[in-house]
């Protein structure tokens, strides 16, 4: 089983007029994990920069303008990629892996391979995701009216995993974050049977 976990930071809300600033994850494979990466990048300049969004990740308008172009971080992530799938295998795929990426991250990083003129993003992924949020639902289920919100870092906390607070936000911090999360569900509930 080839899993992607995955986490973006992006210039705004809205996949269709903002972008990715950050790309982080850790590629996992048959439990056991093969190569870690984390790239800065510079979005498409079409895209939109919200001064808001960027305050919640600590970074300027002018920082990610420096970052590398977006099409070289591209090429540099799909020569990753391709070093453990085979895109033309209809068969081989990363099942990919965040907390809330089904109605939020996935979007954006669709959205980022068609701006670099590549559109079979499903060569490379399984259209089915694996979010972390809603396997924490799942798990959390009697615990949630007394959780204030379902945020990552509510969820941690209530898991009983220590995190830092001031390192929220950052793509690769929150990988870590969402694979100890996923790590402890699945330790810890029928689910690991139907997987191993």
């Amino acid at each position: 089983m080839k899993l992607l976990f995955y986490d973006l930071e992006t210039t705004g809300v809205r996949y269709w007029k903002n972008g990715i600033h950050q790309i982080s994850g850790e590629i996992v494979i048959d439990g056991e994990s093969k190569e870690k990466f984390n790239f800065f990048v510079r979005p498409h300049e079409s895209c939109l920069i919200e001064e808001e969004a960027l305050a919640v990740c600590n970074v300027t308008s002018e920082q990610i303008k420096a970052y590398p172009p977006m099409n070289e971080v591209y090429l540099e992530l799909t020569n990753l990629l391709a070093k453990y799938i085979d895109k033309f295998d209809k068969k081989d795929k990363f099942f990919l892996v965040g907390y809330n990426n089904s109605s939020f991250d996935n979007a954006f990083f669709k959205a980022f391979f068609v701006q670099n003129n590549d559109n079979y993003f499903y060569s490379w992924f399984w259209v089915n995701s694996i979010d972390v949020m809603v396997l924490s639902t799942l798990f959390l289920m009697d615990k949630r009216a007394s959780m204030r919100n379902f945020k990552q870092e509510t969820v941690a906390r209530e898991l009983g995993i220590e995190l830092d607070s001031t390192k929220l936000h950052d793509a690769h911090y929150d990988v870590w974050l969402t694979k100890i999360i996923y790590d402890k569900i699945i330790e810890n509930s029928a689910i690991k049977r139907t997987l191993f």
